[in-house]
């Protein structure tokens, strides 16, 4: 059985993922410009310091009419699976068919902030994806799990079909869980060179499940940035590039060939709040690296890349560019037309 296809069998489609970070009516607007401008799903990210990424997507669905949305991801930490699958079953009973659920570990900086420890994060993700199915399928559940135990839990309003499950995953061991429970695959990674070993595991996952790489989205969730001017969107994206590199294991860095002791410099530096000092040593590695930024010409090569290696969903991440609604017009005017089917 051949699991990956090739380019001319893989249909591509676009999201948008936008930071909740601005008043609400930005982020529907850009989102109301996304579907306009040929988008397929908008994703919200989900962070307690940015606007409630629920309060964001009902709004969303209020003023658009065919997007998919979801977070982009929510985790199981902060909020219970319990309370996850009632959010999501009351999106989707404002709009059938068009909600998914973006799932993750959550964001280990911000949950320290708040001494919420990612415990078991495997064992985890997998128990609290089988709550959201049963969950949002009408089912009563009970559940006697490692984590979570539910005695007879039924909600008491019903949605044509369950909400698809999207599993954010960068680790081995994660990346081959969410191939074989979830929906689509959410890799946070930009380059061909993460995208390889990904598509190891991914395999791995979906023949423990006995399915095939058709069964499942693959989506390459990108910092990106797009701009005429190629500075001007490689520095849009700079920013984005110096907490990916913070943050990013070591074993990635070395794949990218990134020492160790810069993702340390750029740490201190963003503890310290010296934004000069960061901004000087993110380099042009960092951003090929970690980021798809660049004029048209330069998106679109990367993102047939991508295309070519079995990617079937591509998000277009923050900072998306130098000025948001002026990247996504250009996105849908001068890479969408030569990128998609």
């Amino acid at each position: 059985m051949r699991l990956q296809p090739n380019w001319e069998e893989t249909k591509l489609k676009f999201a948008v993922e936008f930071v909740p970070q601005e008043a609400y009516w930005k982020t529907t607007y850009y989102a109301m410009l996304a579907e306009k401008s040929g988008y397929d799903y908008v994703w919200i990210t989900d962070h307690f310091n940015n606007r409630n990424v629920y309060t964001a997507l009902t709004n969303i669905l209020n003023y658009t009419d065919r997007v998919k949305i979801g977070p982009g991801v929510t985790n199981p930490y902060v909020l219970h699976p319990i309370g996850l699958a009632q959010s999501m079953m009351s999106l989707a009973e404002m709009a059938p068919g068009r909600v998914i659920c973006g799932l993750g570990t959550g964001d280990k900086t911000t949950l320290d902030m708040v001494s919420i420890p990612r415990n078991k994060p495997l064992r985890t993700v997998r128990e609290t994806t089988q709550i959201v199915r049963e969950i949002t399928a009408g089912n009563r559940l009970t559940m006697e799990g490692k984590i979570y135990q539910i005695s007879g839990v039924k909600l008491n309003f019903k949605i044509p079909d369950p909400v698809p499950v999207f599993i954010g995953a960068q680790g081995p061991k994660m990346l081959a869980l969410a191939a074989e429970i979830g929906d689509g695959v959410l890799i946070n990674a930009s380059s061909p060179k993460d995208f390889e070993p990904a598509f190891i595991h991914i395999k791995e996952g979906l023949a423990k499940a006995d399915k095939k790489m058709g069964d499942v989205e693959v989506v390459a969730a990108t910092a990106f940035s797009v701009d005429k001017d190629l500075e001007k969107a490689r520095q849009a994206a700079m920013p984005v590039a110096a907490f990916i590199v913070a943050g990013c294991p070591e074993p990635i860095l070395g794949r990218h060939g990134i020492p160790v002791e810069a993702a340390g410099e750029i740490s201190a530096a963003i503890a310290k709040g010296d934004w000069g000092a960061v901004f000087s040593k993110v380099t042009s590695e960092m951003l090929d690296a970690f980021a798809i930024c660049g004029t048209p010409e330069t998106c679109i090569e990367k993102i047939n890349n991508l295309k070519k290696m079995g990617v079937t969903l591509f998000i277009t991440g923050s900072p998306i560019g130098p000025k948001i609604h002026k990247s996504i017009e250009l996105f849908s005017k001068e890479v969408l037309p030569h990128v998609s089917d």
